[in-house]
């Protein structure tokens, strides 16, 4: 188990990897510094658990490797493509899971087709569908769904990603059943032993089989 906070800038760089290299990043929510230098390290195949109390900066940091948000000083670098699931499923309400599925790939650059396009294609919607037991409810419009199905359905996107991809999970298994939080242990540990990488905020175990890193965001007043 290793701390990820630095607590100063004047230690030295990170050294590079083909992994993710969070070098000391500097994290604020409104005008206030909720991390002041933060720094870690995974490789291809590991997984990190990111754990802190509320307000400590998990979201955050999750979204800024994510590209949704730029931190104020330090580096963020991966040379995998990066995925990223956060709290919210992020579905069309008016759409079926599968058309979701599809739309999300499409924008994601991920080489699946439209649903319907090619059997092919179908095929690999399908199979991530599968992997969470959305089948059953796939075609149905998002928004007649429980919370449970739509979570499902959100984390079946992550069988669509490529091999060695960053996975960004966002307190992955609220909402979910103990047989989905079996579904997702077997498709994390999965992605780890083809040499992906997992960066995870949660206090579910996860990836079975697999040892794991922690990164521990301290609270900042």
């Amino acid at each position: 188990m290793v701390t990820g906070t630095r607590q100063n800038h004047e230690n030295a760089p990170l050294a590079p990897t083909t992994g993710l290299v969070i070098d000391g990043v500097v994290l604020v929510r409104g005008m206030r510094v909720i991390q002041p230098a933060l720094s870690h390290v995974i490789a291809p195949g590991r997984m990190s658990l990111l754990t802190g109390p509320n307000g400590s900066g998990k979201s955050t940091l999750l979204r800024a490797i994510a590209g949704r948000l730029r931190p104020i000083a330090g580096s963020i670098s991966c040379a995998a493509p990066i995925l990223y699931v956060g709290h919210a499923d992020g579905l069309a309400a008016s759409l079926s899971g599968r058309r979701n599925l599809g739309d999300w790939a499409g924008l994601n650059g991920l080489p699946v087709d439209a649903p319907g396009d090619a059997p092919g294609d179908a095929g690999m919607i399908d199979t991530a569908l599968a992997s969470f037991a959305a089948g059953p409810f796939a075609d149905l419009p998002v928004r007649m769904l429980s919370r449970g199905q739509r979570r499902r359905l959100a984390l079946a996107r992550l069988a669509l990603s490529p091999e060695r991809a960053l996975w960004l999970l966002d307190e992955p298994a609220a909402g979910l059943d103990r047989a989905a939080q079996a579904d997702l242990d077997r498709l994390i540990t999965a992605h780890l032993d083809r040499g992906g990488m997992v960066l995870a905020a949660t206090h579910t175990p996860l990836g079975s089989g697999h040892d794991h890193d922690e990164l521990a965001l301290e609270a900042h007043p």
